[in-house]
């Protein structure tokens, strides 16, 4: 054996040696290795196939340990600096770019980040494989191996590093995925400015988290700028949300009345929204309406979520077209769209806005009360449930009820959901946070009533957002 490779397999049997197995589950990744093993004896054979066979095997193992960061090692095998050998890997970096990022993102990320992303996957990945993975290149692997992910396909990641506050990850896939991109994917950056964007909604709340993390604008795996547009006459809070992709999400319109749907979908279509109106639905359709929304894949991939439901109902039901019924419990739409029921909306705004015309309380027969015990119902226990409405992070929940009597005018209108579309779409020339546009519906609610006493309006707004929402 000659001096060179005898020399090579003393460094390589080092560098296995000195690695967690950690450290060494990365290293295999890097060197493309799918296999689950990261026993040193594994480590050592690997490195010899991917290491030896290489003219320069030294910058191979190298440029390993640097982005493994671990200089102490670089320095005692190799005899160099990390500024010495990065100089000399400047144009011959040879590890998969995409498997560098995976490595060095694993790195940055914190316990409970990791159990975010788990949360969030919960729908995609089985809990078995879940409960196994010990970090960020563990989900990534088992990501692949279902197809979800490749270094061509990283829209998942970077959705979920923005679900979980980490923006600055997310950045860092944004750069890679521009860096790989063809001329046809990615055009250059003349044209994607002068290319018609919609209004930007600002992004700094994700600053601001950074900022909280310690960590740095700065993308240090590519030196490419990610392009940020700016309005120097729109300066908005730095906490919001972020809320400018096209379409903004799906908007759902369950209208049992038929008076102002059409309305409805006119306003969200207007702000961005893919909407879906739906008319005349009984309690069950109108539930299997909201069962599968999320069933399919693009309405998941806005920033945000609309149910707008104008129906007959009681203080806690909505009855839809039927004329006999439980109803629908308002707790029940609301859970069909937490965290727990759908992890890819988490941390997104959810916005409802419900008109119900109240009707007196339906009084089920004793036959009615004898039925099937396994009849899934939601039943009433004749106590207010609006406390709890809404109950999870990041709902927004205007209800508003009227006499249903108001029906029987020809041509009835709601005035809160006039008042509501009126107010939405001033508040988007304007640039006005939700809450602050409802204060202009509460405001015409109680001119309304100021005036009519004997058709009045009762509005109940509840919220857990987090951070200001403009609907641009």
């Amino acid at each position: 054996m000659a001096l060179a490779d005898q020399h090579e397999l003393q460094a390589i049997n080092h560098v296995a040696e000195a690695l967690s197995s950690n450290e060494r589950r990365s290293l295999l990744y890097l060197c493309e290795s799918s296999d689950a093993d990261d026993s040193m004896a594994f480590a050592k054979e690997t490195l010899k196939s991917k290491v030896m066979c290489q003219e320069r095997g030294y910058l191979f193992l190298g440029e390993l340990l640097i982005q493994l960061r671990r200089f102490d090692i670089l320095r005692k095998v190799c005899g160099t600096s990390r500024d010495e050998l990065e100089r000399a890997l400047k144009y011959r970096k040879v590890l998969p770019r995409f498997r560098v990022l995976v490595v060095n993102v694993s790195e940055d990320m914190a316990y409970e980040d990791l159990n975010s992303l788990k949360f969030l996957l919960s729908s995609t990945l089985p809990r078995e494989t879940m409960e196994k993975a010990k970090n960020f290149l563990d989900l990534i692997i088992e990501l692949e191996k279902v197809d979800l992910v490749s270094p061509e396909r990283v829209d998942l990641v970077e959705e979920c590093f923005i679900n979980i506050g980490r923006v600055d990850l997310a950045k860092k896939v944004a750069a890679f995925k521009m860096s790989v991109a063809t001329p046809e994917q990615h055009p250059s950056q003349q044209q994607r400015w002068r290319a018609p964007v919609p209004p930007p909604t600002p992004n700094s709340s994700h600053s601001l988290q950074r900022r909280r993390r310690g960590q740095s604008l700065h993308i240090a795996t590519e030196n490419i700028s990610v392009p940020v547009h700016t309005e120097q006459n729109c300066q908005l809070p730095l906490d919001t949300y972020k809320f400018n992709s096209n379409p903004r999400g799906i908007c759902v319109i369950i209208d049992c009345v038929g008076n102002d749907g059409d309305m409805l979908e006119q306003t969200f279509k207007a702000l961005h929204f893919n909407v879906a109106l739906y008319k005349w639905l009984s309690v069950d359709e109108s539930l299997s309406v909201l069962r599968g929304i999320f069933k399919q894949r693009q309405n998941l991939k806005g920033d945000g979520f609309v149910c707008c439901i104008i129906s007959r109902g009681m203080a806690n039901h909505l009855l839809g077209t039927d004329t006999y019924s439980l109803g629908l419990h308002l707790d029940r739409v609301r859970r069909l769209f937490t965290a727990d029921a759908c992890p890819m909306m988490a941390s997104k705004p959810k916005l409802f806005f419900i008109q119900s015309y109240s009707v007196p309380e339906f009084q089920p027969c004793a036959r009615m009360n004898n039925r099937d015990e396994d009849l899934e119902t939601d039943g009433c226990d004749g106590l207010s449930r609006y406390d709890y409405i809404p109950t999870d992070a990041d709902v927004f929940w205007s209800h508003c009820s009227t006499d249903e009597c108001q029906l029987e005018q020809g041509h009835h209108r709601s005035i809160y959901l006039k008042a509501l579309t009126d107010a939405l779409l001033k508040g988007q020339k304007r640039k006005t946070n939700l809450v602050d546009i409802h204060t202009e519906v509460n405001g015409a609610i109680f001119e309304h009533n100021r005036r009519n006493p004997g058709v009045s309006y009762h509005i109940d707004l509840k919220h857990t957002l987090r951070k200001d929402l403009y609907l641009q």
